[in-house]
């Protein structure tokens, strides 16, 4: 399983209304993830990492929703690097949006 079919697997094991770039379909509750940049490792003048960059956005209507402590535990389970970058209220839509930032090693 690659480094991308692990972090869908692990927003998968939270919800099953999972998005890639784009919502699957909006209800009250729902996640997008997307990669959105690279970098890497450098050692001895080379080139040695490969690493993706990106966001998984988390939509809902619910405050203290739990999912938004399971998506933490579900990336750290799948050890894949994260932090909470932006909690947000969105007047318009009446959701909250978190957003978490990850970088996993390709």
């Amino acid at each position: 399983m690659n480094s991308l079919d692990t972090l869908k697997a692990a927003l998968l094991s939270v919800a099953d209304n999972v998005g890639h770039y784009k919502a699957h379909k909006k209800t009250d509750q729902y996640i997008v993830w997307a990669e959105d940049g690279g970098g890497g490792g450098y050692a001895d003048n080379r080139h040695t990492t490969d690493t993706l960059t990106g966001t998984v956005d988390y939509f809902t209507k619910s405050e203290y929703d739990p999912n938004v402590k399971a998506i933490g535990a579900a990336l750290d389970a799948a050890g894949i690097a994260h932090r909470l970058n932006s909690v947000q209220y969105e007047d318009d839509t009446g959701y909250i949006h978190y957003e978490w930032v990850w970088t996993v090693i390709c």
